[in-house]
C-alpha cells in the first residue's frame, strides 16, 4: 500500500532509532519534504536494506524543504529513561529545524512538548512518507555513529549489531564486560554491574 502524503503546509515527520539497543544514543529526526520533489522508495526503515536506506538518506537531505537531526545520550537516557529521552530527541530534531514546521506527524503513541501542534501516529514510519524519511535519516544517522563507537571499542562489534542485544553483542559483555557507551539501566547489562 503506498505511504501517503502529509497534509498541505508546512508539516514534518518525526521519527527515532535506538530505543532497543543495549549501546549507543539514541537519535530522532524531523524531515519537512517537498511536495514539487517527490522521493520514490520511501518506507519504513526496517523495511529496507542497508544500502537503499543510504541512498534513500542522500536523497532526502538533497530534496527535502528541511531536515534535522538530533540525539539524547546514553548519560541522558540514564536519567530520564529511554521514553523521556526519544522524546527529548525528537524535541531537539523539530526546534532544529531551519524552517519552523506548522504541525508535526509523529512515530509512535506519545509526542514531545513542541512550538507547533502533533499527531502521533502508531506505525507511522509505514503509512507516511514524512515520517518514513524521518526514520530512515535517523537509522543512517545512528548506525554511522556506532560504526564510530566500534572504532574505539572494537571487542563489542557495534559495527554489526549497532547496539542491539544480539547473542554476538551479550558474549561480548560477557567477556569484556560493560564499556562507557553501554546503557546500565537496561537488564542485560545491569545484571553484569551486579555479578
Amino acid at each position: 500500500m503506498p505511504l501517503l502524503q502529509a497534509p498541505e503546509g508546512l508539516v514534518c515527520g518525526v521519527d527515532e532509532a535506538g530505543r532497543g539497543p543495549l549501546a549507543g544514543p539514541v537519535v530522532a529526526a524531523a524531515v519537512i519534504l517537498d511536495p514539487q520533489c517527490p522521493i520514490k522508495g520511501l518506507n519504513d526503515s526496517k523495511q529496507l536494506s542497508a544500502r537503499r536506506r543510504e541512498a534513500l538518506a542522500i536523497e532526502i537531505r538533497a530534496k527535502a524543504l528541511a531536515w534535522a537531526i538530533a540525539e539524547a545520550t546514553v548519560e541522558e537516557i540514564e536519567r530520564i529513561n529511554i521514553l523521556q529521552a526519544s522524546l527529548l530527541a525528537m524535541r531537539r530534531a523539530v526546534e532544529a529545524l531551519a524552517t519552523p514546521p506548522s504541525q508535526a506527524l509523529i512515530d509512535g503513541k506519545h509526542c514531545p512538548h513542541l512550538p507547533c501542534p502533533a499527531q502521533a501516529i502508531i506505525g507511522g514510519d509505514g503509512k507516511m512518507t514524512s515520517i518514513a524519511a524521518a526514520s530512515i535519516l535517523a537509522k543512517t544517522f545512528r548506525d554511522a555513529g556506532m560504526r564510530k563507537l566500534h572504532l574505539l571499542y572494537p571487542q563489542y562489534g557495534f559495527d554489526r549489531h549497532m547496539g542491539y542485544p544480539t547473542a554476538l553483542h551479550l558474549q561480548a559483555l560477557k567477556e569484556h564486560g560493560v564499556s562507557p557507551v553501554h546503557r546500565r539501566s537496561y537488564a542485560p547489562v545491569a545484571r553484569l554491574l551486579i555479578l
